[in-house]
């Protein structure tokens, strides 16, 4: 059997730092795992971290310039089993609703017909505003899978609903997805 392939899309919130603990995690379940950062993220984590765990180059605006890149966002969303997206911004969260292509990872939120499964991380006001809330019931009706936010301590300093799920938590749901029970 043919390992499956999970698009990690990882966005600019705090939380990118367990953005490695997830790719980690999924290669250790046997999973082939491609990183697609946005700008944002990058001003969190570098992407030869993730390139590491990864073991696949990342698809991120700083490697825009290498010579040896070549765009790839068609290519991965055709040969996805998951795409997850985590942390999950706002503003991706907005960008996918409304079906926006401004960058990679959106490209391949719609060019894939892979699962989609998404772990917000944000201020816990911006998680309960009325359009972060729409655009999470409009990704639902499209067949989008949610996990999280969870409550406490938010690095804003705010205590509420608005943090990333756990990377072992993340990784549960994704093989649920990837492998779902007979």
């Amino acid at each position: 059997m043919n390992a499956p392939i999970v698009i990690l899309g990882v966005t600019g919130s705090i939380a990118a730092y367990k953005a490695p603990d997830i790719a980690s995690r999924l290669v250790k379940e046997g999973c082939e795992v491609h990183v697609v950062m946005t700008a944002a993220s990058e001003r969190f984590i570098t992407p030869l971290t993730l390139q590491t765990l990864s073991r696949n180059p990342v698809v991120c605006p700083s490697a825009a310039d290498r010579a040896d890149w070549k765009p790839v966002h068609i290519a991965l969303a055709d040969r996805a089993s998951l795409l997850l997206i985590a942390p999950a911004s706002a503003n991706v969260i907005a960008e996918l609703a409304l079906g926006l292509a401004g960058h990679p990872l959106a490209e391949i939120a719609l060019a894939t017909r892979a699962p989609l499964l998404i772990a917000p991380a944000m201020n816990g006001n911006m998680w309960h505003h009325a359009a972060t809330q729409q655009n999470v019931l409009t990704l639902k009706s499209r067949g989008a899978h949610f996990i999280g936010p969870a409550e406490g301590l938010l690095a804003c300093g705010y205590e509420g609903l608005g943090r990333m799920m756990e990377p072992a938590e993340i990784v549960a749901a994704a093989k649920t997805l990837l492998f779902p029970p007979a």
